[in-house]
């Protein structure tokens, strides 16, 4: 078969769904647009819009009907049958629903307007329901649950026409669309395409990865990193795209490859999200898809265990790659031959040889966070030259002290000592104290729930900028509610995040309470009150936990330098550090072959 005649893998249910208006229909539908009401959508929303708008989610034209949510929730299929294993959906409040108009105007944060819908379906849901069918858990350490509680509580569809799509300015040529993919892929010539899904830095495993799985099905490469909304704290996609244009620039074959931007929010929902992964690659023109291990997994839960296990994205791959169209591609575990300079499966290596191997903790810990050149078995000198410019040695980078606990447990006096030893050792420091925040950045909000909530998030927004510039902060707030708390770690990062547990007994709280509110909250005279008619949501795994009733203000915050200093945010001399130049060039992990 010569190469012009192979065609790629056709799009998922047959064709590419096109959303958007052109010519006079778009002209006649944006003097329209301008009469309707419009809506502000949420950035997960957005991204979301712009796939189904450019076929990304073929089948689907518009967001999920509640026939199609509910059997999707209950079997991963639409009310069709079509296998869909994840929601696509639009939250709004009520309230933005006008009550005289069909329809409405979609538009961004800087209400540029995106499309228009005619409303044909509303319906109410309930989060933890969706959470527990689709993520199997409530767990709020998940990041798309503690998100999941502020969404708008009904879900709006109906049919869209999109008039423009989101308008970036970053790495515009490599922002493609399904169908300009497939043109490229259909240039190379080859039927089948190996669809690789990254969030990550590509190191050299991975290039060594990606180039076998090409070989293996003779076939062309799509680079496929995820720009839109990834996991909290990952790597941020401008240097990412960096590192993997330097790559395919340099590395890889330019005939049988291709990088494009996938503007997708992920919903870090492990085996489910795989397949979707999938669905999303064939409409892109692939028709095998890479599986690492723990694919699309949040991390760990408040009990500090995965949320999924390490090989279940690739159970449910194979189980369904028939009805998918899309053949996985196991991701396996390569090591480095030492004395024979190559990668090599871990099955493979022969008995005795000398093997290097550096996992993404050490690469985080032992090498960036100290301020080590990467070695170039490891990664390219290009990659270790973006990411040493990007993530400066761990001392000089940002952190956020984040004190929970009752009212009275000793947060604000403990961060008071714990300000003054950081400054001692030439920290800069801002403190967020609760009392002070609602004095000035949280001046008239009152005390229900939804009002603590706006005032944890801002300040845990403030604090992400602080932490995100390299700053060091100290947040003293009750902060009642476990959702609203791992959101605020989600604005900071979990890398930067340090949540400390003020265990301090309510009875002592009481009995420190030199202002009578137990008291007068005891009689009824404040309503609300944590602790008393209002709940206090323990963290379940903080990193770290007082004692305020043996221990003194300044032996705790003592406890929680010594983290710092383990953690490397510190030096233990309150230098700025050194970092040795023959260290740098050190392999890490040396060991010989069982």
């Amino acid at each position: 078969m010569k190469k012009s005649d192979q065609t790629l893998v056709t799009p998922y249910g047959g064709k590419l769904v096109d959303l958007m208006v052109k010519g006079e229909e778009r002209e006649e539908l944006l003097a329209i647009s301008s009469r309707l009401p419009s809506v502000q959508i949420s950035a997960r929303a957005l991204c979301d819009l712009e796939l189904l708008a450019t076929g990304a989610f073929s089948p689907l034209d518009r967001f999920m009907r509640k026939a199609d949510y509910e059997r999707v929730l209950t079997e991963m299929r639409l009310q069709d049958g079509t296998l869909f294993p994840i929601p696509v959906t639009l939250p709004l409040d009520e309230s933005a629903l006008p009550n005289w108009a069909e329809q409405i105007t979609l538009s961004d944060a800087r209400n540029n307007t995106i499309a228009v819908m005619t409303i044909e379906d509303v319906y109410h849901y309930d989060p933890q329901r969706e959470a527990r069918l689709v993520l199997g858990t409530t767990d709020p350490r998940h990041p798309l649950i503690s998100e999941m509680v502020r969404w708008g509580k009904v879900y709006v569809t109906g049919e869209l026409k999109v008039i423009d799509l989101p308008r970036y300015y970053d790495f515009v040529e490599l922002r493609r669309t399904p169908a300009q993919v497939r043109a490229l892929l259909e240039q190379m010539g080859n039927a089948n395409v190996v669809a690789f899904q990254t969030r990550n830095p590509m190191h050299r495993i991975h290039e060594e990865l990606t180039k076998r799985a090409a070989e293996e099905v003779h076939g062309s490469l799509l680079i496929h990193p995820v720009v839109g909304m990834t996991k909290p704290g990952d790597v941020d996609h401008y240097t990412r795209v960096r590192v993997y244009k330097a790559l395919v620039e340099n590395y890889y074959d330019r005939n049988s490859t291709v990088l494009s931007l996938l503007p997708l929010a992920m919903r870090m929902a492990g085996p489910r999200e795989a397949l979707w992964h999938a669905i999303i690659r064939r409409n892109y023109g692939a028709n095998h898809f890479i599986i690492g291990r723990d694919h699309a997994g949040p991390g760990n839960d408040s009990n500090g265990r995965p949320f999924y296990g390490p090989y279940e994205a690739q159970q449910m791959m194979a189980q369904y790659a028939g009805e998918l169209g899309v053949k996985p591609v196991e991701f396996k575990e390569l090591v480095y031959l030492a004395d024979e300079q190559r990668y090599e499966e871990t099955n493979k290596v022969p008995e005795g040889a000398k093997i290097y191997s550096i996992s993404g903790t050490q690469v985080r810990e032992d090498y960036l966070a100290k301020g080590k050149q990467l070695p170039e078995w490891f990664t390219r000198k290009e990659t270790a030259d973006i990411l040493q410019q990007m993530y400066p040695p761990r001392h000089k980078q940002g952190f956020c002290i984040w004190f929970t606990g009752l009212s009275g447990s000793g947060k604000s006096t403990t961060a008071e000592v714990l300000t003054s030893l950081l400054l001692e050792r030439g920290k800069q420091i801002t403190v967020l104290d609760g009392d002070v925040v609602r004095t000035h950045l949280s001046k008239g909000l009152g005390f229900s729930r939804e009002d603590r909530d706006t005032n944890i998030l801002r300040i845990g927004f403030v604090a992400g900028e602080i932490a995100r510039h390299g700053g060091s902060v100290i947040c003293a707030a009750i902060s009642p509610y476990r959702s609203t708390r791992n959101e605020a770690r989600k604005m900071v990062g979990e890398e930067r995040f340090i949540e400390v547990f003020v265990d301090t007994p309510i009875e002592v709280c009481e009995q420190r309470d030199v202002k009578g509110l137990y008291a007068r909250a005891r009689r009824g005279q404040i309503t609300g009150f944590t602790g008393v008619d209002d709940p206090y949501e323990a963290p379940v795994n903080p990193e770290i936990t007082l004692n305020t009733v043996d221990f003194t203000p300044e032996e705790n915050a003592r406890k929680i330098i010594a983290y710092l200093e383990a953690r490397g945010f510190i030096t233990p001399d309150g230098t700025n550090g050194s970092e040795n130049a023959a260290e740098a060039e050190a392999p890490a992990a040396v060991q010989p072959a069982a």
